[in-house]
């Protein structure tokens, strides 16, 4: 037991389990710790865009009007004041393992040879969303793992969207927005991916990396197609939130 762990045990008597969720280990404090961490930085955030200042001195609070207007976007902490996202990793890397094997993991590593030996560098991406409608990607490198996520979820927040949803299927009448309004298609390197609006209670029908998107975008149910490589994560994505786009179309 580490120094800190006695001091901590000492003064509030609580049991060795409890003891580990004060390292940080228990998901709700962790959750909690980061609220606070994000309510701190918003404090201290000192815009430098006239955008940010609007939206630090509450003029601009919908973030619909900065996305309706194309209005761009520099500064994270404007997305982080105007909604509550939901944040997580697609997995795009590898772990080692026996003959090629391995877990897939949220970490790409690569590296390279130079006089001083081999470099490493690692590479993270991200999916920002409030499921209800926004959603947004990003990808990040950084010699370690932290920075390289961090820097992902700065380009998701700025690379934010707004995508429509609806109720089109033929078999569900209902007016809820749970799938999509209608048959979308995207396309991103050799990956091409087709989304088809689906009843109540289908589910979400397509790769489960492509899940996470779907998921935090605010969509339950959809059928979907994929023609091409799909083992090309960054792409199999790319061509997901290309397809979201085209929900805001309105020639249909």
């Amino acid at each position: 037991m580490r120094p800190i762990e006695k001091e901590f045990k000492k003064r509030t008597g609580k049991t060795e389990e409890r003891t580990r969720n004060f390292r940080g280990r228990d998901p709700m404090e962790r959750a909690k710790r980061q609220e606070e961490d994000k309510t701190n930085k918003l404090k201290s955030w000192v815009p430098k865009t006239e955008l940010g200042k609007q939206v630090k001195e509450g003029k601009i609070k919908d973030i619909d009007y900065i996305l309706d207007n194309n209005l761009k976007i520099l500064e994270d902490e404007i997305v982080d004041s105007l909604l509550n996202l939901k944040t997580d990793l697609i997995s795009v890397g590898q772990s080692k393992g026996k003959f090629g094997g391995g877990k897939r993991r949220a970490w790409r590593q690569t590296q390279r040879k130079t006089k001083e030996g081999n470099v490493h560098t690692f590479s993270a991406f991200a999916v920002v969303g409030d499921e209800a409608g926004h959603i947004g990607i990003g990808d990040g490198k950084a010699k370690e793992t932290l920075p390289a996520r961090d820097k992902a979820m700065r380009k998701a927040k700025l690379n934010i969207i707004k995508i429509r949803r609806g109720c089109s299927d033929f078999d569900c009448a209902c007016s809820e927005m749970h799938s999509i309004p209608f048959k979308i298609t995207g396309k991103a390197g050799s990956i091409k991916v087709a989304l088809y609006p689906a009843p109540q209670g289908t589910g979400l029908v397509v790769a489960d990396e492509l899940k996470k998107v779907l998921v935090l975008a605010g969509i339950k149910d959809v059928y979907s197609k994929t023609f091409g490589s799909i083992r090309t994560t960054f792409n199999l994505i790319k061509a997901g939130v290309d397809a979201l786009k085209k929900t805001n179309r309105r020639d249909k």
